[in-house]
């Protein structure tokens, strides 16, 4: 044959085997790399078991784990059976001797070709599917565990008048069955048909029959499985439109029948059952018949029926019947929606009221005095403090606060007051050095809590710090100051072994520290550091000097992630916040239990209905389950974490929610008693967030109660937009002490605002009861104001403060050169019939790179003010400038003799000092010179405490009698809380 070219030509080389020694170092090759991946799934697992025995929650692992062997077992091998049970019977079905045809002689060759392998083609087929539908089926673990465990909810739904928990717990377990049996019937025929056609026994394109008998019994019966699965799919498919999802009216997650499911969806669901049940016995006839004529009849029948009656019927019923007269059909079943929705988000009880808007008082200076028994207004922001926390009290470059700081209550000389509190926690971008033992092994963990007073600052603006320092000191008393676990603590540490840790520093140096307590893992074991170093890709982990006897590695540290692995059936609040409890740090974690199983109750999108202006500026602030829809939701479990050990607890806080009872069941001795939670935590327990925000934009539609009200949309809020930034997202709720109208006192609350749809001014005002432990706990106030009257909402205030010009040209000389303004938390509050708005204003300027409070704006009845500190923006906005002098009584004498009014020498000279301070601060304000402004800050305060303790000495002593000292100056240069 000719060269066809390729390459030159020349005697052929035989390659012969490997050599044994080849053969030998290849074999071992493969053996090591198996070794490595069996090791390597070992570790994971290995090290899962290690830190839940770590955090005594090893029966929540082994309860998961032998969950998900045995659903990945159970339906891994009852899909391989259906599917390799059909191939072998196909097989074994197979017509003797096959057609002699074009078709049948190319099968040939793939017949023979398998012929040799036939039996491990099986096995692979089938172990295949197996392991893929076993995969898929142990995702289902949670489905499962609710389904065995449910606990009755003890209410029905309207419709069916079943338990809600037939919706919530078995109903989603049913409808895995059946996806899972609609399944292994497509894979079964799939597989069977193949084989039968490799076999001969259905034909396509060979004369005569195109199957065989035994194929086609064999096939019908399949098929008749799949239609009779359909049959029960039609079934349930009844129940399902009682927790159906569509887009309705005032609501884009209306859930339940409206007229066209009661009257339409649902008699066509059951003509549709009874059409599939025929169809499917005329499948199974086949086996007798043999012929596909019924069958194929009855099908095309079902599907015909499937078209005209579960879509185009319906379509006529809402067209000619529903639309004419749309809020007479629907009424009842949106009466039914406004029920469930309010039972299932726990705002039922919400008690709404009307409210003026105005007040009915004419003289404003009555109610000075009533601002302070009405609420304690928190002019200290957590979301803008931080960096004057930082600043002020970070103290090391390695410790750091959180981006926002928590609310929280303290008593101080018997006397609860608001509290801004953050933990000094480790911040590893601020240390000397990066290296793998700095930041494993010496800089290991933060150090004390910081706090100040929520309603006060200083004379320059700056916190009024109740614990500080380092070591922290200060109202809080003794405790465990070691923060090991906290919100910003996201990477390990080994701690415990040979390595010292850095503990803090002082005057005297550096202090250094070894972990005592018994938290993580101990890496004694050679296993376990050989699990480690796998599992978090650190080869030093295995052969390090600086571990060894004692050492314990710490993982898993922020609350958050604690929480969830313990009990991976709760949805976790987005913010943890720390209390002093017990003399030890504890971080307090809401959680809650969800389903979106309940009947007629609408959905909501967590991650939606969670966010607002805080989360989109601060990506430490997380929203709940960014995707989750849910359609139930409970704060049904406190749970805390200890900063030093890591331990933690979960309470059970709603001992009525069904959903925990269930959970409970299925992890037995992982929740704790609500009569476990000692007094000292339960006082620092708040209400939510999260949940809150859930409650509020649900109310926004759902705090009518009549259908055609909420038909008609005229009585829809909205959630205003945050004005105090740039964001566009909605205002978040604030914390603060204070008492709606119909309570006797103030207490701890969460509040929010509400504005029409579409509109700015002020349409409703919420507040809920956060003092955890009382009898109110939990109570929704809602404030309805008239809607013929027009009350300025947020956005409108916030506008109106920014367009007198006063305050704007105050503004623009604050901001001036490289200052910054900053606006605080727009706090509102219901006093005398009207709303009282207060807003701290910030300043970032000169050589000072944190905020602090130098203004603070307030308008109340169409009056503003904009002054220094919050006494005299009240003052000046009720007009309580104090108490007149009485004139002298008439003597009978025409002439009248003023009344000497003589002035201490000494306390004059410190007055005309303290005006001298007070001018001096203004020219620097209007320069922007922080530095020359603090320093006359300071001289006017001490002038003003001169000039007051000489009087006080003059008055005890009666030296000057008659004096009358001149009013001490109120200058608006001072920003004292």
């Amino acid at each position: 044959m000719p060269d066809r070219g390729g390459g030159p030509t020349g005697p052929r080389i035989r390659v012969g085997r490997p050599s044994r020694r080849v053969r030998t170092l290849l074999m071992t090759l493969g053996v090591l790399a198996v070794l490595g991946m069996v090791f390597t799934m070992f570790a994971g697992f290995w090290t899962d078991w290690l830190w839940y025995r770590s955090v005594n929650y090893s029966s929540v692992f082994t309860t998961t784990l032998w969950t998900k062997i045995g659903l990945f077992f159970v339906f891994g091998l009852l899909m391989a059976v259906a599917v390799g049970f059909n191939i072998w019977l196909a097989h074994r079905l197979r017509p003797p001797l096959s057609a002699m045809s074009m078709e049948q002689q190319s099968l040939d060759r793939y017949r023979m070709g398998i012929a040799p392998y036939k039996k491990w083609l099986l096995l692979g087929i089938t172990a295949l599917v197996g392991l893929i539908a076993g995969a898929s089926a142990s995702s289902q673990w949670r489905t499962w565990l609710m389904w065995v465990n449910g606990v009755s909810f003890g209410q029905k739904d309207p419709q069916f008048h079943l338990d809600v928990s037939f919706f919530a717990f078995d109903l989603p377990w049913y409808r895995f069955l059946l996806g899972f049996g609609f399944a292994a019937a497509i894979l079964s025929v799939i597989a069977a048909a193949l084989t039968h056609y490799l076999y001969g026994g259905l034909r396509v394109t060979s004369p005569g029959a195109r199957a065989t008998a035994a194929a086609t019994g064999h096939l019908s019966v399949l098929l008749g499985i799949f239609v009779t699965l359909k049959a029960v799919a039609y079934w349930l498919d009844r129940y399902g439109l009682a927790v159906k999802s569509s887009d309705f009216k005032a609501t884009d997650n209306w859930t339940g029948l409206r007229y066209v499911d009661a009257n339409a969806y649902l008699p066509a669901k059951t003509i549709l059952f009874c059409i599939a049940v025929i169809c499917a016995v005329l499948f199974f006839a086949t086996l007798w018949r043999r012929t596909w004529q019924l069958p194929v009849i009855g099908f095309g029948l079902m599907v015909l029926s499937a078209i005209l009656i579960g879509g185009l019927y319906p379509a006529i019923v809402q067209k000619f019947q529903v639309q004419p007269n749309e809020q007479a059909k629907e009424a009842p079943y949106v009466t039914k929606n406004l029920k469930a929705t309010r039972e299932a988000y726990g705002i039922d009880d919400a008690k709404v009221t009307e409210y003026p808007g105005t007040s009915a008082t004419d003289d404003k200076t009555e109610l000075r005095d009533e601002v302070g028994s009405t609420a304690s207004i928190r002019i200290m922001d957590p979301n803008i403090v931080s960096p004057t926390f930082q600043q002020l009290q970070q103290i090391r470059n390695y410790y750091g606060f959180p981006t926002n700081l928590d609310v929280d209550r303290y008593s101080k000389d018997g006397k609860d007051q608001d509290t801004v509190i953050g933990l000094r926690e480790l911040n590893l971008d601020g240390i000397p050095k990066n290296n793998w033992i700095n930041d494993h092994f010496r800089y290991t963990h933060g150090y004390g809590a910081v706090a100040a007073e929520g309603t006060s600052v200083d004379s320059q603006g700056r916190p009024v710090f109740t614990e500080s320092d380092l070591p922290s000191k200060g109202d809080l008393g003794t405790y465990q100051q070691r923060v090991y676990y906290g919100e910003k603590t996201n990477t390990y540490s080994i701690v415990g072994g040979p390595q010292k840790e850095i503990d803090y520093s002082d005057d005297s140096g550096e202090k250094t520290y070894s972990y005592e307590g018994d938290s993580g893992v101990n890496l004694s074991s050679p296993v376990n550091r050989a699990a480690y170093a796998v599992a978090f890709s650190e080869p030093q982990i295995l052969y390090s000097g600086a571990i060894g006897e004692g050492s314990r590695i710490l993982y898993n540290r922020t609350p958050k992630e604690r929480v969830e692995a313990v009990a991976p059936w709760l949805t976790i609040d987005g913010d943890a916040y720390p209390a002093v409890v017990g003399g030890k740090i504890q971080w307090i974690v809401d959680a809650y239990t969800t389903t979106n199983g309940y009947p007629y109750a609408s959905r909501t999108t967590l991650g939606d209905t969670t966010a607002d202006s805080l989360t989109a500026t601060n990506n430490s602030r997380a929203v709940v389950a960014q995707q989750n829809q849910v359609n139930y939701i409970r704060n049904s479990v406190k749970a805390t974490v200890d900063a030093y050990t890591g331990e933690v607890k979960l309470y059970q806080w709603d001992t009525q929610d069904p959903v925990l009872k269930t959970w409970m069941k299925a992890f037995p001795g992982t929740v704790e008693p609500k009569g476990d939670i000692s007094g000292d935590l339960m006082s620092h327990l708040r209400y939510p967030q999260d949940l809150f925000k859930v409650q509020r934009e649900l109310l926004s539609r759902y705090h009518v109660n009549d259908a055609q009200t909420f038909l008609s949309g005229s009585e829809v809020w909205q959630v205003p937009d945050d004005p105090t930034n740039k964001s566009g997202n909605a205002v978040p709720p604030y914390y603060l002490s204070m008492k709606m109208p119909d309570q006797k006192s103030q207490v701890f609350s969460l509040t929010t605002t509400f504005t029409p749809n579409g509109r700015d001014n002020l349409s409703a005002f919420m507040a809920v009861d956060a003092e955890a432990g009382t009898s109110d706990y939990g109570k929704i106030r809602v404030l309805k104001l008239p809607t013929n009257t027009t009350v300025n909402g947020p956005k409108q205030v916030q506008s109106q403060f920014n367009s007198e010009q006063d305050i704007a040209e105050t503004i623009r000389l604050l901001s001036g050169g490289d200052s910054e303004v900053e606006y605080g938390n727009l706090l509102a509050v219901p006093l005398d019939g009207g709303l009282l708005y207060v807003e701290p204003v910030y300043v970032r300027g000169g050589g000072l790179k944190y905020p602090l409070l130098r203004k603070v704006l307030v308008t109340y009845g169409g009056s503003t003010a904009f002054e220094d500190t919050l006494d005299e923006a009240l003052t000046k906005v009720f007009g309580a400038e104090g108490t007149t002098p009485e004139p002298p009584e008439d003597d009978g004498d025409d002439t009248t003799t003023p009344p000497p009014t003589t002035t201490d020498p000494t306390v004059q000279e410190a007055l005309n000092d303290a005006q001298k301070a007070f001018d001096a601060g203004q020219e620097a304000l209007k320069k922007g010179d922080w530095e020359a402004y603090g320093k006359a800050q300071e001289d006017l305060q001490e002038a003003l405490q001169r000039a007051e303790d000489a009087q006080a000495e003059e008055d005890k002593t009666g030296s000057s009698p008659g004096a009358s000292p001149s009013p001490t100056p109120s200058p608006t240069g001072s920003p004292g809380g």
